[in-house]
């Protein structure tokens, strides 16, 4: 780290971005160097990141919630700076944001040229995305985005379960999962700007543990209807219902009228998933929900959404969440009781 210079931190945000995202990260990046002498020794130290939030105009604007923004510049008047960080653009996962965003991109792909690491949080990773820059890497966002990457972004392999994605870090890209993985991103930033002990000392002040489980826990299949292939949608409605049965795919075959490779190939053009993955991602979404909430025996779970093989649940489960059934029970019953405790 140059001796005679803070490294910089942009922030880029709009309208369609979490306050929660953009103060949470200025707030724990401005206090890099600062505020854990204080707390200890109670002296503050130097902030060693100059931390500015950016926006297209530079204009004051309201973020999600109603939340008053005051940017400290426009992306036209910002020097390049070490790194971007975007944060969230809220979009729904069925409207992709393509061309909403020219001016923002077109700076992006400046900085990125000029040298500067870029990072997102959550659908920030979609203007990375339509920037180009993405293509041929590995990237995360949001797990509930998954199908809109693949269906729109095929030249991105879209990590549904990472937390923090660094498989572009080579290229200068870093992009974190949902909402709350800024926590993530903002740990891996001052590490790399100012030092692994002072991501530490920053952690805890701030109680910041990382989600070192990944987003597969926290995920939850989305199932868009398919309206525009009658068969496969009837298809999703009865298996919607009928997930447990045995051989659920030969039936939905027979159902649909049509012969298995045909099936299959127009299957996973609507739903993005292969038959058998779809079933398997049902029986699991059912699954968790009776783990979160009871205390049915997790084999007594696994043949109840399907499988007589206790061994073949627990791996598909693990597969799908990357923990195992009691292990998820564990960390979600826990959840539960916080909520229900009676304050």
């Amino acid at each position: 780290m140059p001796s005679d210079r803070k490294p910089t931190i942009a922030l880029l945000a709009a309208q369609e971005t979490s306050a929660s995202v953009l103060y949470g990260l200025y707030d724990v990046l401005l206090s890099a160097g600062a505020v854990y002498p204080d707390m200890v020794n109670g002296a503050p130290g130097d902030e060693l990141l100059d931390v500015k939030i950016v926006s297209a105009d530079g204009k004051p604007f309201h973020c999600i919630g109603n939340i008053p923004v005051e940017p400290h510049a426009a992306v036209g008047d910002v020097n390049t700076p070490d790194a971007v960080v975007i944060c969230d653009m809220y979009t729904s996962i069925y409207d992709v944001p393509k061309g909403r965003y020219p001016r923002e991109i077109a700076w992006l792909k400046k900085m990125h040229a000029d040298g500067a690491l870029l990072s997102s949080v959550c659908s920030g990773s979609l203007l990375l995305a339509e920037s180009g820059l993405l293509n041929g890497h590995e990237a995360t966002a949001h797990w509930a985005y998954r199908d809109m990457f693949q269906r729109h972004f095929p030249e991105i392999t879209f990590r549904n379960e990472s937390i923090l994605c660094l498989a572009a870090e080579t290229d200068r890209i870093v992009t974190a999962g949902g909402v709350s993985a800024w926590h993530d991103l903002t740990v891996y930033l001052i590490a790399r700007f100012c030092g692994y002990k002072t991501a530490i000392e920053t952690a805890k002040v701030f109680l910041i543990s990382g989600h070192s489980e990944g987003q597969s826990p926290y995920s939850v299949m989305t199932r868009p209807m398919e309206s525009n292939d009658g068969p496969i949608s009837e298809c999703q409605i009865w298996i919607a219902d009928n997930y447990a049965t045995t051989k659920p795919v030969e039936k939905m075959v027979q159902r649909s009228g049509l012969n298995s490779r045909t099936f299959s190939r127009r299957f996973r053009a609507a739903t993005g998933f292969t038959p058998i993955e779809y079933v398997q991602a049902l029986r699991v979404e059912e699954a968790k929900q009776m783990l979160e909430t009871d205390q049915h025996n997790s084999d007594d779970v696994g043949s109840t959404v399907g499988y007589d093989d206790p061994a073949s649940f627990r791996r598909v489960f693990k597969r799908g969440t990357g923990m195992s059934p009691a292990a998820y029970r564990k960390k979600f019953q826990r959840i539960s009781q916080i909520a229900s405790v009676d304050n």
